[in-house]
């Protein structure tokens, strides 16, 4: 006996801006967090300074890596052209995949490289959705 009930469809939910929103804001504030927090370490905690020579890393390139990170978090957050966003979220990809092969690469543990892959996590989060939200 055939049902003369209609064929469910496939509908998006009407919220998915706003939750997509949210999502995208939630994962930038976090990583802007993230990256501002360890920009400031670089600067001012000698075991950070430390761990850039462990790594091999000249002391001015820490200086210039925290200033990069600054002018990347104002764009994110600012109401800036897409292109550059986009140039952000590049840097910020780089910065955050360096830094996992500067830390395999001496041999350093998951409590060194953690912060790292977890920043990782965010960025992928913050930049798939503002790529959803500016298709």
């Amino acid at each position: 006996m055939e049902s003369t009930l209609p064929k469910p469809t496939l509908v998006a939910p009407r919220n998915l801006p706003k939750a997509l929103t949210f999502a995208y804001w939630g994962a930038t504030v976090l990583l802007c967090l993230q990256m501002g927090f360890t920009a400031y370490a670089q600067l001012n905690l000698p075991q950070v300074a430390e761990a850039f020579t462990h790594m091999g890393f000249p002391s001015y390139f820490r200086v210039e890596l925290s200033w990069a990170k600054f002018i990347g978090v104002a764009v994110l957050l600012a109401p800036v052209p897409a292109r550059l966003k986009e140039w952000a979220y590049a840097g910020f990809a780089i910065n955050l995949v360096s830094a996992l092969i500067a830390h395999f690469a001496v041999g350093d543990g998951p409590e060194a490289w953690g912060f790292a892959a977890g920043t990782g996590v965010l960025w992928g989060l913050s930049y798939f959705s503002w790529r959803r939200l500016t298709a």
